[in-house]
């Protein structure tokens, strides 16, 4: 493994330098970014389309991207692949002292608070209980950091009615902001809309981004399907009225 791993690194130090390739030797960090996030969300899907061989891919693309970054910061003068080796096994080896060490944690909660406990003495938990979630983050999932951290400290419902009754009372004040069509007040009101039926996925441990990417994929397949009914027809969709899409929609919903 770790020949294969060295030849990875040789390679992109290859396409880094002068006689390389154009394309990777202007890259930097910045401009490598959005390939990261599209990585990531590639094996994401693998991993929920329960896709080994895709799966293999894009873990493959992903490892791709950290060593290239490691080689920019390398040229740099920064770090290197080694330095980002070292720091991550010193840190899990930190956080684990149930596993290193003779702490002795039985349950899976008691290993989150130690590890969060870690993170304080690495300073990275700071004043508020809120500073360290990524701004970058997509806005759903940072959305539930935030309602994780402060439901720790007990600012949270005391049960999902609550957060109903809650999503009720947002939705009553997005039609009053519509009513009034004042966009700035719309936008204000359908955030704090979305922002509490997070906290209800939150309530009930599931996952926001999985739940919507699923329905998501769901309308997708039935849409095509859609397109393909109506082709069969000999109609395209422009020229149907929404009532006979309408009609054809549901007919899909029952077998989709």
């Amino acid at each position: 493994m770790s020949e294969k791993f060295d030849e990875l690194v040789k390679i992109i130090e290859i396409l880094r330098s002068e006689k390389g390739c154009p394309w990777d030797r202007v890259q930097t960090h910045d401009t490598l970014k959005r390939y990261l996030l599209e990585e990531a969300y590639e094996l994401i899907e693998a991993i929920e389309n329960k896709d080994s061989k895709a799966m293999k891919e894009e873990l493959g693309d992903l490892l791709l991207q950290i060593v290239f970054h490691s080689e920019i910061a390398k040229q740099n003068s920064n770090f290197d692949i080694n330095d980002v080796i070292q720091t991550i096994i010193q840190k899990m080896i930190r956080r684990h002292p149930h596993v290193f060490a003779e702490a002795d944690f039985k349950t899976p909660e008691e290993v989150l608070a130690q590890w969060d406990e870690r993170k304080k003495e690495e300073g990275k938990l700071h004043e508020s209980i809120l500073d360290g979630i990524p701004l970058a983050l997509p806005a759903l999932l940072r959305a539930y950091k935030i309602q994780s951290r402060v439901s720790k400290v007990g600012f949270d419902w005391d049960n999902a009615q609550g957060v109903v009754e809650k999503i009720k009372e947002e939705v009553k004040e997005v039609e009053e902001a519509i009513a009034c069509q004042e966009k700035n007040r719309i936008e204000e009101e359908i955030g704090d809309l979305l922002f509490s039926i997070v906290n209800l996925a939150r309530f009930l441990k599931i996952d926001p981004e999985a739940a919507l990417r699923k329905t998501n994929r769901k309308f997708e397949k039935r849409f095509k399907k859609l397109e393909k009914i109506a082709k069969q027809k000999g109609k395209n969709l422009k020229d149907m009225t929404l009532q006979e899409m309408d009609s054809l929609w549901n007919e899909i919903k029952k077998t989709t």
